[in-house]
């Protein structure tokens, strides 16, 4: 027993490689010019024996820019903590004198004439970024040697590539997911690499290095692009319109390497055949440089192309191809694996060869996918020509901020907007010029609005790697309407600005404004900072002949800590930050409530935990913690699960639980009991809604159902059970508009995103089912039969007393990804109002 003891422990902590030099990962005898730093020159290490922090990163690819004439360097952008967010352009040096040139060339061919231009010596775009998953870091790794080598290689084949390929080069996608994770690796290496995967190396602290600051994963926020990293990069895809788009990635130890194309049948329909056939055939180069290698891969499996927030989907919207990669990670340095023992320095030359076989397919098919491209924008050129709707009309009444948002994330993609003409009324809902847009579908990215305007609500298969619907005017809760004719078309706005906000009038007796503004959130807390008194009113009035809705604030002025000036000045200042306009009036006589009414309530300052840490989903808690962060400057304190027993929850006025699952509230189950009867909210996200209820924090009727497998062999039982999973689709709610977890909502019904099983019985009081599904609740994305039966009339809303405080709970994200505007609210009325439910 001791020999096997022994015998375990020596191959737990097997040193890396001898030969992880630079002729580990390149060939020996290669011809480098030696004015160009290696990295361990520049860097003191070998790649593969740390984990290279972005700093770092920046450093090096500064170094070998500054003495290579390929390389040109820029920053495009900077992330949540300001890293800077690389560009390096890497071509020959006759390529960059007339860079420009070949950039504006390169644009032409996706414009009608194209057929006129000559591409036998166009150099095709090649897109190759790295690690948008912190965590994911053999990608990033790689890129030090990459960079590297079109650096310094002299060899006459590297010359002739860097004449044909102008390759943009993203060394990290993800500049904080990857210092975090760097971090974690180096700190928690042994000087004898333990392989064993319960070290605590390969075991990160939460909430680990896969997002950006906020916790969002980067890799679905292509076709969104909310974020400073995803903005950054979309400027480099939009200036260039790259033909080939890479995207170098991580999955499971115990894997092995896979690259695109993925699943057949779970491709969108809104890709052309041809790009996955041309996916086919670079594919052909990776699995010859892997067979070379000897390294082990695959195809065709796991992965699909249906989202088009991914590095690898949104290409193919764009006329380019985009490439996934998959790497089995290490993890840390050296881990045990079902393909023997996983080293660092052998992920990072996985990735360097798909890097190396990605520029060898470009420089082959250079002309087919130069054409490709060409053909592809001819294509969507007819296809909106013949399209009967020539334009989308979007706005919302009373809302031109949410408006606005959109006409932003618009323009990222450089899609062209246009003011309304003149009011409209479409299917009883009115679009007027200064909170509407027109959006014309004769232009270049047909296909990229048609991605964003899509409804389907049959499929192919039942299982998505990722969610199946993602309707931006849903999301964005905007009505709009598809017009037959371009009448509606105003002048093209070439800049987007926010909408204005501010005071028409200096009231004496008070101030009001509506709840519909996006970022009335944000004018509540600043007022609130500065100890002004805040009433809402419950029902709607009219005042001085303008009528006032639900969730109407009153400001009264006197009565107020600071004089009538400076309260003045002060709601001045706020409304004009946050862009609401504020109605000053000079009588409190209404008809309807006067601002004397019981129905008058004051609106109390929420003082807001959030719970953070193991067992919580980081993606729902950064949702939350950026959207009161970022959008209206709301404090939150982010209360981690281990400091839970020792917090003073009693500073507090509400506890938000996101996403939960797991065992690690159990001893702090009475705690947070007493802090909801002493008059504390507690909010709960998704399955925390389960975990509520069973502990009696609220009472709940669930509904559920168990399919029983018919015919299904046990080779298909995984997709099986994977067709009942809901993993993003959505359903229509009526809503009731009185009830002041809706208050700012416009319409009787609206959309939410879905991405849980979690279905409620609807309460026998009407009243209490302010939100509840429609008969008919699928817009748009999939869901089983089963589930949707579960789905018709159901509540994703629900709230209930305890003691002297309130348990409200969602099954639904609102805040899905920080793109979904339209049900933010929720929340906020829910921290704002929770008094009033």
């Amino acid at each position: 027993m001791k020999k096997l003891v022994f015998a375990l422990f020596v191959l737990s902590i097997a040193p890396l490689p001898a030969q992880v030099d630079l002729n580990y990962f390149l060939e020996a005898e290669h011809p480098y010019d030696k004015s160009i730093p290696t990295p361990y020159e520049l860097l003191g290490y070998n790649v593969g024996e740390w984990h290279v922090s972005h700093d770092k990163l920046v450093y090096y690819m500064e170094r070998i820019a500054a003495a290579s004439d390929r390389i040109h360097i820029e920053t495009q952008g900077r992330t949540y903590e300001g890293r800077p967010i690389l560009l390096l352009t890497i071509t020959s040096p006759e390529n960059h004198k007339k860079i420009a040139t070949l950039q504006k060339t390169h644009q032409q061919l996706s414009e009608p004439g194209s057929e006129n231009i000559d591409v036998s010596s166009q150099p095709v775009v090649l897109y190759q970024g790295f690690s948008i998953h912190g965590n994911e870091p053999s990608g990033a790794n790689a890129a030090l040697l990459l960079a590297y080598h079109l650096a310094a290689s002299q060899a006459p084949e590297t010359l002739s590539l860097l004449n044909d390929i102008i390759v943009l080069f993203d060394p990290s996608f993800n500049p904080d997911g990857l210092q975090r994770f760097a971090h974690w690796a180096n700190s928690n290496k042994n000087q004898n690499l333990i392989a064993d995967p319960v070290d605590r190396e390969y075991n990160e602290e939460w909430p680990r290095g896969r997002t950006n600051h906020y916790w969002f994963d980067l890799n679905r926020d292509w076709l969104p692009v909310q974020l400073p990293e995803s903005q950054a990069r979309m400027k480099t895809f939009t200036q260039w319109l790259p033909n080939i788009l890479t995207d170098h990635h991580e999955m499971g130890t115990n894997s092995s390497f896979f690259f695109q194309p993925g699943i057949p049948n779970r491709v969108n329909p809104l890709t052309p055949d041809l790009n996955q056939k041309l996916t086919q055939k670079i594919g052909t180069f990776h699995s010859e440089a892997f067979n070379k290698l000897g390294s082990l891969y695959y195809s065709e499996e796991d992965y699909d192309d249906f989202y088009y927030g991914k590095g690898s989907t949104y290409p193919d919207i764009n006329g380019s191809i985009g490439i996934l990669f998959e790497q089995a990670s290490s993890r840390g340095h050296l881990q045990e694996s079902d393909n023997g023992l996983l080293s660092f320095a052998f992920t990072i030359r996985n990735q360097l060869t798909a890097g190396f076989s990605t520029l060898a397919a470009a420089q082959s098919m250079r002309v087919e996918l130069l054409e490709y491209f060409r053909d592809f924008h001819k294509d969507m050129r007819a296809k909106a020509a013949k399209d009967k709707q020539k334009a989308i009309v979007v706005g919302s009444p009373k809302d031109p901020a949410t408006t606005y948002h959109f006409a932003e994330t618009l323009k990222r993609h450089e899609i062209k907007v246009h003011q309304l003409k003149e009011t409209l009324v479409r299917d009883g809902k009115t679009y007027s010029p200064e909170s509407s847009i027109v959006i014309p579908l004769e232009q270049k990215k047909y296909q990229v609005i048609q991605a964003m305007f899509s409804k389907q609500a049959t499929f192919k298969d039942s299982l998505f790697y990722d969610i199946s619907a993602w309707t931006f005017p849903y999301a964005f809760n905007l009505n709009h309407s598809f017009e037959t004719s371009l009448q509606a078309l105003g002048e093209e706005i070439t800049e987007v600005t926010p909408p204005k906000g501010g005071v028409d009038r200096k009231g004496s007796y008070a101030y009001v404004f509506e709840a519909h503004h996006y970022y009335t959130p944000k004018l509540l807390h600043t007022l609130q900072n500065n100890n002004v008194r805040i009433k809402v009113g419950l029902t709607p009035f009219t005042i001085e002949g303008t009528s006032m809705d639900y969730g109407t604030y009153m400001i009264p002025v006197k009565n107020q800590e600071m004089d009538e000036e400076k309260l003045y000045s002060l709601i001045q200042k706020a409304a004009e930050a946050s862009s609401v306009p504020v109605k000053g009036v000079d009588t409190g006589l209404t008809q309807g409530i006067d601002f004397g009414s019981r129905d008058f309530t004051t609106v109390k300052k929420p003082v807001i935990a959030l719970l953070v840490g193991d067992g919580v989903s980081s993606y729902d808690a950064g949702e939350i913690w950026h959207l009161l962060d970022t959008r209206h400057q709301i404090p939150i304190t982010k209360l981690d699960i281990e400091q839970l027993g020792r917090a003073d929850l009693s500073r507090y006025t509400h506890f938000i639980l996101s996403n939960f699952s797991g065992s690690g509230l159990e001893s702090h189950t009475e705690k947070l009991k007493t802090f909801v009867r002493n008059g504390g909210t507690l909010i709960g996200y998704r399955n925390s809604v389960r975990w509520l209820d069973r502990k009696e924090f609220i009472d709940l009727e669930f509904l559920s159902q168990s399919p029983v497998a018919i015919d299904v062999s046990f080779r298909d039982k995984d997709n099986f059970r994977g067709a009942q999973v809901t993993g993003g689709a959505i359903f229509n709610a009526s809503i009731d508009r009185s009830h002041p977890i809706n208050f700012g909502f416009l319409n009787t019904t609206l959309p939410l995103f879905r991405n849980t099983n979690v279905y409620i019985k609807a309460d026998k009081q009407s009243y209490n089912n302010p939100i509840q599904y429609t008969n008919q609740p699928l817009l748009s994305g999939y869901i089983s039969e089963e589930n949707l039966d579960l789905l018709k009339n159901s509540v994703p809303f629900q709230v209930q007393s305890l003691g002297r405080g309130k348990v409200i709970v969602m099954t639904d994200n609102t805040n899905f990804r920080a793109f979904w505007y339209g049900t933010n609210r929720i929340l906020t009325n829910a921290l704002f109002l929770s008094d009033k439910m």
